[in-house]
């Protein structure tokens, strides 16, 4: 089993930034992929950002060039930054570690974005 504990949600205003992190324990190694994904209400959830244990990343399109994940293996964390949050960026963010068909969810951290 894989643990993972999201931090770092809250609520800014438009055009603000925020840093999301992700700590992973238990039966952890650097070979997962990694991603976050969001949930608004009413909306199915969705990948925002990945990141391969190589560290190659991939993102969505509403987010390319604001988005920013990242991850250290050694302290086996891995962080999203957020600029230039939009309202629109309001959803529930999930970290997610996969491998092959093995997946683990964290269990989310809200963030809020005020027009």
């Amino acid at each position: 089993q894989v643990q993972l504990v999201e931090s770092g949600g809250g609520l800014v205003q438009a055009g603000g930034s925020l840093r999301l992190s992700c700590a992973a324990s238990g039966s952890f190694s650097s070979l997962y992929r990694m991603a976050w994904y969001r949930q608004a209400p009413g909306k199915q959830r969705e990948l925002v950002a990945r990141i391969t244990s190589v560290g190659t990343t991939n993102y969505a399109d509403s987010v390319k060039g604001r988005f920013t994940i990242s991850r250290d293996n050694a302290k086996n964390t891995v962080d999203l930054q957020m600029n230039s949050l939009k309202p629109e960026d309001t959803a529930v963010y999930y970290c997610n570690a996969d491998r092959t068909i093995v997946t683990f969810w964290g269990q989310g951290t809200q963030v809020t974005v005020s027009s």
